[in-house]
């Protein structure tokens, strides 16, 4: 168990942070083989702030990464559009701003399940 109550549990191998998070897997799994997404990826991750490092400092600031718990495309109408999804019990400060950064940075919004 983790500080917010979640239980970590294994599906396929895969050990997820929460029960919640593997029922999603699941679900997007059958909806991989039923055609209706493509490409499920899971712990993708997504560079928010690029590492700096400057002349003079001896410390470079590590680079600030956002990791989605699946990435898919689903189809809208004639196209494809990628989904970033995370599965969320609990909004944390930290996760409020990763995701303003993400949408800012890559112009998609996350969807929470």
């Amino acid at each position: 168990m983790n500080k917010y109550g979640a239980k970590k549990t294994e599906i396929d191998g895969i050990i997820f942070d929460s029960r919640h998070e593997a029922t999603r897997y699941v679900e997007l799994k059958y909806m991989e083989r039923a055609g209706l997404i493509k490409d499920l990826k899971l712990q993708e991750r997504f560079c928010l702030i690029p590492a700096i490092e400057c002349e003079g400092e001896k410390v470079a600031q590590r680079a600030v990464y956002y990791v989605a718990d699946f990435t898919y495309y689903e189809k809208k109408g004639n196209y494809l559009q990628r989904v970033v999804e995370d599965a969320k019990g609990f909004r944390t400060d930290v996760y409020k701003l990763k995701k303003k950064l993400f949408r800012w940075r890559y112009g998609i919004e996350i969807k929470e399940v």
